[in-house]
């Protein structure tokens, strides 16, 4: 869930078309200019995307903040997509700016599946495992020369205190929608938790329904690795609270080398994103903000019950 801080403004957004996209192709893919173009409903915010033939994807940023991914992307994805055990998007061309589109955009292997909500999931509880299986093998890729958490990817993977003032920020704009006690309770609680002292390792930076792919039942794929970046490995933990039930939780923690300040510090990432990314899509993305008032629901009753 990217978002800029609570309170800011949308960001303005290119308009992006199939034309758009055609005069694109034929300027610059000739070879897949003439293939079935067709737009993809998504509840992201940060790019447009277009399936091209049976097995393509374009993919193109709508606002200045996402166009940093492109190119990570395109560096990084080749190198990690053999050592995951779940299909991640293989980028096979990169366009530039042209046709009065500022940016530039690109060309995937089309991923099939679903949105991996639970409900789609046929056994959640060899989900969960999977799920921890590919985080695990993501964070034991060498993480030399990449990304740094920073600006790009909206700082995931970071200590938790650098995020205090947003959180904070956060609570007070949604008091009087949810237990802004509570939140500020379970918040402070994951501060008070030692900072990651280890190595820096891979992390997708976004993990929750929305970028996971399900087909027949079983989860299949993790796609969109705008947030992609070298960090706290807690960050990537933030997916038992945004997908996963109290019930299956354990099942995700058993497949990870994971400490019990990281699976606290896990839970302050679910709690920070979830908070930020309500306040801000509260009134512009009912799927997104319905997504992060359920994590944060999950957070808070972890807390209740001491778990």
């Amino acid at each position: 869930m990217t978002c800029p801080p609570p309170n800011t403004p949308p960001a303005a957004e290119v308009e992006i078309d199939a034309s758009l996209v055609r005069r694109l192709l034929a300027a610059q893919f000739p070879k897949w200019a003439d293939l079935p173009l067709d737009p993809v409903d998504s509840a992201g915010t940060d790019n447009a995307i277009y399936r091209l033939g049976e097995d393509m994807a374009v993919r193109l940023p709508r606002v200045r903040r996402a166009t940093g991914q492109v190119e990570k992307e395109h560096r990084w994805l080749p190198a990690l997509a053999p050592h995951v055990p779940l299909a991640i998007p293989v980028p096979l061309g990169k366009g530039s700016p042209a046709e009065g589109y500022p940016w530039h955009w690109s060309v995937y292997g089309w991923l099939e599946g679903e949105t991996a909500t639970l409900e789609r999931i046929a056994d959640p509880r060899q989900a969960a495992a999977e799920l921890g299986r590919f985080v695990a093998a993501l964070q034991q890729i060498d993480p030399a020369g990449g990304p740094r958490s920073g600006p790009h990817n909206e700082f995931r993977g970071v200590p938790l205190a650098m995020r205090d003032p947003l959180t904070r920020g956060a609570i007070a704009t949604l008091d009087g929608m949810l237990d802004a006690g509570a939140a500020t309770t379970a918040w402070e609680a994951a501060l008070r938790t030692p900072a990651w002292q280890g190595p820096a390792v891979w992390l997708h930076g976004d993990l929750h329904s929305g970028n996971l792919l399900a087909v027949q039942g079983r989860l299949s794929a993790v796609i969109d690795f705008g947030l992609l970046g070298v960090g706290d490995p807690a960050c990537d933990l933030l997916v038992a609270w945004t997908l996963l039930s109290s019930e299956i939780r354990e099942m995700f923690r058993a497949a990870l080398p994971v400490d019990d300040a990281t699976w606290a510090r896990g839970r302050g990432w679910a709690l920070s994103v979830g908070l930020i990314a309500l306040a801000y899509y509260l009134d512009k993305n009912s799927v997104l903000a319905g997504m992060s008032r359920s994590a944060i629901n999950e957070v808070l009753a972890d807390y209740e019950h001491g778990a």
